[in-house]
């Protein structure tokens, strides 16, 4: 079992940034995939960012590519997210996930990982 928990998230003007931390439990925490997805009010989980065990590969939804970086130090169990040039639209609660079982291109669905953050809020005021 893994637990993840994750800090960072706050209240922020348009154009402002946050960077996003979730700390996990457990020591194997290389072994997972790890990724970020959002939720905003009346609307589904979406998918943000996804890192590989290694940190060589990541992954990001269109919407926030080129202003969002996901990065982790696995020396510290812990998976970030830097969130550059915010928008109103960004407003929502981002939680981190954990995958360990790592299958090709299965980086986006939220039904791929295993265990979940309860998020922290972020909000982008205009």
């Amino acid at each position: 079992q893994v637990q993840l928990e994750e800090s960072g998230g706050g209240l922020v003007q348009a154009g402002g940034s946050l960077r996003l931390s979730c700390e996990a439990s457990q020591q194997t925490f290389d072994i997972y995939r790890m990724g970020w997805f959002r939720q905003a009010p009346g609307k589904e989980r979406e998918f943000v960012a996804a890192i590989n065990w290694s940190g060589g590969n990541s992954y990001y939804a269109d919407s926030v590519k080129g202003r969002f970086t996901i990065s982790r130090d696995n020396a510290k169990n812990t998976v970030y997210l830097q969130m550059n040039s915010l928008k109103p639209g960004d407003t929502a609660v981002y939680c981190c996930a954990a995958d360990r079982k790592n299958y090709v291109n299965t980086y986006a669905y939220p039904s791929s990982y295993d265990y979940w953050g309860q998020g922290t809020r972020v909000i982008v005021s205009s």
